[in-house]
């Protein structure tokens, strides 16, 4: 494994967080596969998410978390840390807090290496991942009013698209939505979040057989 590599490819494919604007277009999206989906014209709501990549002795794995059941909504999901932007904030801003907020992450502890595809949600919100790097599994203790469990992925089983799949559900009345799902051992990461990492992973090693030997590179 190289984590040089990784890092390195980070930095390059990345977009520059000093180049962030809050008006930047979705590039992904809850629609790229419900392409028949009504999309209704609104304003997106800002919003950004850490994506931690820790670098350790055994490879880069990144850092996830698991949503409280006695949240409102989207109990018990895989997420990143992260949330709405607050009125001045920007994406790096927003996603550090949030972290901070949430799981306890020391913002000090992060070098941000850029951000990724700006993606749109299908309630609304437009999300921008923005990615840090750790140079050693960090101290964190979750809020539990919002986060259950706070654990790591390995960069490589998240990277590998053999473990990416499309799934789907119905409601009544409506279409069969279609969204990506990745499973870890015992962990469903579904939804927005698998979204962002197929994108994550398309942006920095290509579509789907080209970039077997540069993934293969960085992965442990």
């Amino acid at each position: 494994m190289s984590l040089a590599s990784l890092r390195e490819r980070l930095i390059e494919q990345l977009e520059p967080a000093a180049s962030w604007t809050a008006d930047r277009a979705p590039a992904r999206s809850d629609f790229d596969l419900n392409p028949g989906a009504e999309r209704p014209v609104r304003t997106l709501r800002p919003a950004a998410v850490l994506i931690p990549v820790i670098a350790g002795p055994d490879g880069a794995r990144v850092l996830m978390t698991r949503r409280s059941d006695s949240l409102a909504s989207h109990t018990g999901q895989i997420a990143f840390p992260g949330g709405r932007l607050d009125p001045g904030e920007t994406a790096v801003e927003a996603a550090l807090r949030e972290a901070f907020e949430e799981v306890a992450l020391e913002p000090a502890l992060v070098e941000v290496l850029g951000v990724g595809d700006a993606y749109e949600t299908g309630t609304g919100f437009l999300v921008t991942p923005v990615i840090g790097w750790l140079t050693a599994t960090p101290a964190t203790t979750p809020f539990l009013d919002e986060v259950a469990e706070v654990f790591e992925v390995p960069w490589d089983y998240l990277m590998n698209p053999a473990n990416h799949s499309r799934d789907s559900y119905d409601r009544e009345g409506q279409p069969r939505r279609w969204y990506w799902a990745i499973t870890h051992e015992q962990r469903y990461i579904w939804g927005v979040t698998a979204g962002i990492v197929r994108a994550l992973r398309t942006r920095l090693y290509g579509e789907e057989e080209t970039p077997r030997d540069a993934v293969a590179e960085d992965a442990a």
